[in-house]
This record gives C-alpha cells, structure tokens and sequence, in this order.
C-alpha cells in the first residue's frame, strides 16, 4: 500500500476546549485506502518526523488521526499549525 500524504491542520477533538486530545482530519477521499471509518493503528511522518499512532472516527463521515505531545514536539508544530502528514495503516502493507 503507497502511503497516504495530505496536509491537514491539527485542531482539538472537542473545539470547545482549548485542551486536551489533539487531532489531524484525515480527507475524505483517503478514509477508503485506510479501511474505512474504523479504528486502527497508523505509522507515518508528520513534518518529515517518523511517528506511530491511531486513526479514529471522528463523526459527520470522518476519520482523525490523534497527534500526541510527543509527536507535535518532534514535528515543531502545535495546535493549529498546518502540517504535510503521510501515514499508512499497520499490517495493510
């Protein structure tokens, strides 16, 4: 499977909040190339830098990809920053 590259903005899962759980929506026309609206377990890049994380539903027909600390520290982005992302799903190689 070629992995999937997009550039998307991470947000909040809640945009009420200004914390908590971090997110990347994933674009419609990839959700079918990853399996559909399931949760499974991604690697990938965000900023060029190497991660492993989850896709999940995210309701209204989309797909989130959740961005840790960890993964936005390595990247040097935050919250509301536009990144490049490439992921593919584990174990559809």
């Amino acid at each position: 499977m070629e992995p999937i590259r997009f550039a998307a903005r991470i947000r909040y899962w809640d945009p009420d909040k200004a914390s908590g759980l971090a997110v990347s929506d994933v674009p419609a026309q990839h959700v079918a190339a990853l399996g559909g609206l399931k949760q499974q377990r991604v690697r990938g890049h965000i900023g060029g830098v190497e991660f492993a994380s989850s896709v999940m539903p995210a309701g209204g027909g989309r797909l989130a990809l959740s961005v840790t600390k960890a993964m936005m520290n390595s990247a040097g982005v935050r919250v509301g920053d536009r990144t490049e992302i490439e992921i593919h799903a584990v174990g559809r190689d």
